[in-house]
């Protein structure tokens, strides 16, 4: 049963990748595997549960002793059903939540023209300037916001300052480039790091000093290829007459303001409660949803239900939302069936190289989802607690090489195929981008980078 997982998993995978050609929409084959990859793992749950839960399994047993009675494969579906399920149900969710916050609040944001206060500050209409300018906001935000958020936001500005579809991908292929490189280096700034971070695995200060140059390298060298690409002026941006009377600049930039600025609270009210970051988000978003009806309520403008949250809802890319749950529910039996820890540890034994393990791991990132791959290397590794250790156990001490490069390649290396990051996920969804087209113009360009920057990071470790 675990090679017809395998089997479909990957499948599931090439009609995602061969959408356009197969015309079959991305989302309907996302959850279709999904879904399907669940109902595998419980027709085997007799042999699968016992021999990848393990300890796990005897402990929900323990603690539920109204099966001892029942057969091996009752016991064993009713872990999935009680423990599998709600634990990668909570999680996704939890993913899935925050994406819809934050979706409605950029949404909120550009309904009510507030993009207006960047793009009216960005003159250039010369197409490679403008690429340097979005690729280093992108940078820079994502490692404030989270680089799922970071790319909502830019997306939603190119729409603003570049009409052309085709041309729109090119820019947008790069802010996922540049979204994942900006979140590899900062703690907060990806899924992959917070984890790391809050475990202990790194510090703050080391994660900057040493992941930050190699990051840079990995956006730098790819952007600066496309750069080459594009030649010219864009057309002059066009501003409706009717954004124009909607809304004063004053409101434009304080909705702005308030969006951006609860976006950013997000990883600050993290850190101070300890709440999961989709609590946060949706904190947020209550906020400006009072807000919002207060304003209402008081000035009523012209096509104001528009404006509400609850009509700017129904603006949210629900397919886009619906492939995500897909993905990481497809990912997520990897996970708990053992396939992600059996794949960590042949790299282990066989290689034995941190480096290179760290490199092979990033390049499965581009494949399978960062998270539960990080996650599976975690449980594989203890952290060492002893500083003075010596040899190849001195890389998995807090901050030792095996985790810092791990930040960077998990972060980074999602770039490499545009399903391999949340950034890139949203980007497909948003912008329509097929996964072909991804492939054949901006891969070799991620991997070129990806390379590059752990070339970096080993130089560094060489010289400091």
């Amino acid at each position: 049963m675990l090679t017809t997982i395998i089997v479909i998993f990957v499948i599931g995978y090439l009609c995602i990748a061969l959408e356009h050609p197969l015309k079959i929409d991305k989302t309907a084959s996302a959850l279709l595997l999904g879904m399907l990859l669940w109902i595998l793992y419980a027709f085997g749950a007799e042999s699968l549960v016992p021999a990848a839960a393990g300890e796990h399994f005897q402990k929900f047993l323990a603690e539920n002793p109204e099966l001892a009675g029942e057969s091996v494969g009752h016991q064993a579906l009713q872990y999935i059903l009680n423990v599998d399920v709600i634990e990668h149900l909570g999680d996704i969710t939890q993913t899935l939540l925050f994406l819809i916050g934050a979706m409605t609040i950029v949404e909120l944001v550009d309904v009510h023209g507030g993009f207006r206060i960047i793009t009216d500050r960005i003159t250039t209409r010369n197409k490679r300037s403008l690429l340097w300018i979005i690729a280093f906001c992108t940078f820079f935000m994502s490692a404030i916001l989270d680089n799922l958020t970071t790319t909502i936001v830019m997306i939603m500005l190119l729409r603003k300052l570049i009409d052309d579809q085709q041309e729109r991908w090119l820019y947008a292929a790069s802010i996922v480039i540049a979204a994942n490189s900006g979140g590899a280096w900062s703690p907060i700034g990806d899924v992959t790091t917070i984890m790391l971070w809050v475990k202990g695995n790194v510090t703050a200060v080391a994660l900057i000093k040493y992941v930050l140059l190699p990051s840079i390298v990995s956006m730098v060298l790819p952007i600066f290829v496309v750069s080459l690409k594009l030649n010219g002026q864009l057309a002059p941006i066009a501003i409706t007459p009717e954004s124009e009377s909607q809304f004063s600049a004053r409101d434009r930039n304080r909705m702005f303001y308030l969006g951006v600025g609860g976006l950013i609270f997000v990883p600050i009210f993290k850190s101070i409660t300890h709440l999961p970051p989709f609590i946060g988000m949706l904190f947020v978003l209550g906020v400006l949803w009072v807000f919002t009806e207060i304003f209402y309520n008081h000035r009523m403008l012209e096509k104001a239900e528009e404006h509400r949250i609850p009509r700017v809802i129904s603006r949210i890319d629900m397919p886009s939302i619906l492939f995500f749950l897909g993905i990481l529910m497809a990912v997520a039996v990897l996970q708990s069936t053992g396939v992600l820890r059996m794949m960590a540890v042949y790299l282990d034994d066989s290689i034995h190289n941190v480096y290179i393990i760290d490199s092979v791991l990033g390049v499965l990132s581009s494949v399978v989802d960062n998270v539960p791959l990080v996650a599976g290397v975690m449980g594989m590794y203890d952290v060492v607690t002893d500083p003075t250790v010596t040899g190849y156990a001195a890389n998995f001490v807090v901050d030792g090489t095996f985790w810092e490069l791990l930040s960077y390649c998990a972060g980074v290396g999602g770039s490499i195929l545009i399903i391999g990051s949340a950034a890139g996920v949203i980007a497909m969804g948003l912008e329509k981008i097929s996964f072909g087209w991804y492939l054949k113009n901006f891969s070799w360009l991620a991997l070129l980078g990806y390379l590059a920057g752990v070339g970096t990071y080993v130089l560094e470790k060489m010289i400091f």
